[in-house]
């Protein structure tokens, strides 16, 4: 799967340590039920303390309603790290080696210096954070199964390679990452699902910091649609991550900043809608928090995502060329670019929304449902027209 040269060994060594105390990996566990999914991030960084305790403590998974349509966020995070420290627009580094950070030693401790005490010392911390690891990888594996099994498949008419694959091939496919339930679903479906299982399992590896949240498989699953190489998808979905990874971290400072903009952005371009959502307690803007995570995909068709990610991911390589930075550049581009299109677009489609929102909506429920409904029902093209206009007002205000 992931063939990178440098990289290749270490994760070898990780799959094989995870092989060794999760038999899961390979065979497959049994499918959480439809009505739940487990929600959990082990803390991957927590065996930090003296390596002369010899006590194990036990993590319990816990257990969290499925996703609701009336539920606020509309996601459940899978939690990777209880130390997350990093600020929220830290990207994670291609150059630290995967395997340098699973496999630390902790040699270091109460022993002291004695070689051969320092020896026994790491091999029984390394057992103990493997063991952890493991554990978190399992918990990983079933919430990815179970959204695998769920994924949209409005992908279909636009990659009929795909659309085609044999039931056969599905299924083989399906068996080798161990997915269960899969018996009322068209081949072509289980065959995505099951690419979608191996990309996100080779990622949550490749970034245990972060391992596997809900949305996760929201943002793949395009992706794998259009690139039909596994390796290939899963370093595209990498680069992908640098920029979205800070919306699945623990402490959601990424989210609470995204969320701040379009706050400001709604506050600054009217005031009256501002003031309302401020009587329902709402003017932190929770209620578009997954718009925020999932970059719209839940809102727009597959076609219309795509058109929005690009004309972001335009806006960024603009960005780092160094394009609109002087006045001339800005004049001549209209809308200079932007970091943050997709917050602009976020704040479009509420002040679209306004006077029903205004004249209508009295509390932050009413207007989470008003925005989970806009599903299918937006116009991407004056979506964005709207979040450009909002860009040219108010860019230097907000950034």
């Amino acid at each position: 799967m992931v063939n990178r040269s440098n990289d290749g060994d270490e994760l070898n060594e990780i799959i094989k340590t995870s092989y060794a105390d999760s038999p899961s990996f390979i065979q497959g566990r049994d499918s959480v039920c439809s009505e739940e999914v487990f929600s959990a991030r082990g803390s991957l960084s927590a065996e930090r303390g003296s390596p002369c305790n010899d006590t194990l403590e036990q993590r319990v998974s816990e257990e969290t309603p499925a996703e609701d349509e009336d539920d606020k966020s509309g996601i459940t995070h899978a939690d990777a790290s209880a130390e997350d420290t990093e600020s929220s627009e830290s990207e994670y580094s291609t150059d630290e080696e995967p395997g340098s950070i699973l496999m630390s030693s902790r040699a270091e401790g109460c022993i002291g210096t004695y070689p051969k005490h320092t020896k026994i010392d790491s091999v029984m911390g390394e057992d103990i954070k493997s063991y952890r690891k493991a554990e978190d990888f399992a918990t990983w594996q079933r919430i990815m199964r179970l959204d695998a099994i769920r994924a949209n498949a409005d992908w279909i008419m636009y990659s009929p390679a795909q659309a085609a694959v044999s039931k056969d091939k599905a299924f083989k496919s399906a068996i080798a990452v161990g997915l269960k339930d899969y018996d009322h679903l068209d081949p072509c479906r289980v065959y995505h699902a099951a690419r979608l299982v191996a990309v996100l399992e080779a990622y949550a590896l490749y970034d245990p910091e972060i391992g596997y949240c809900q949305g996760m498989s929201d943002l793949l699953s395009p992706i794998l649609a259009i690139v039909e190489e596994d390796h290939v998808a899963f370093w595209c979905f990498v680069g992908f991550m640098r920029k979205a990874r800070h919306n699945f971290r623990l402490d959601e400072v990424g989210i609470k900043r995204q969320l701040n903009i379009v706050s400001k952005i709604i506050k600054s371009k009217d005031s009256h809608l501002y003031r309302h959502l401020e009587k329902l307690q709402a003017e932190d803007c929770f209620f578009v928090y997954r718009m925020v995570v999932v970059m719209f995909r839940r809102e727009l068709t597959f076609e219309q995502t795509l058109c929005l990610w690009e004309v972001m991911w335009a806006d960024q390589a603009a960005i780092r060329a160094g394009i609109g930075k002087s006045v001339w550049g800005r004049i001549r581009l209209r809308v200079p670019p932007t970091d943050d299109l997709l917050l602009y677009a976020i704040a479009a489609s509420v002040l679209q929304r306004r006077k029903l929102i205004i004249e209508r909506y009295s509390s932050m429920d009413e207007i989470i449902r008003e925005c989970n409904s806009m599903a299918g029902q937006l116009d991407i093209w004056k979506l964005l027209d709207d979040a450009h206009d909002l860009v040219v007002t108010l860019h230097d205000k907000i950034e």
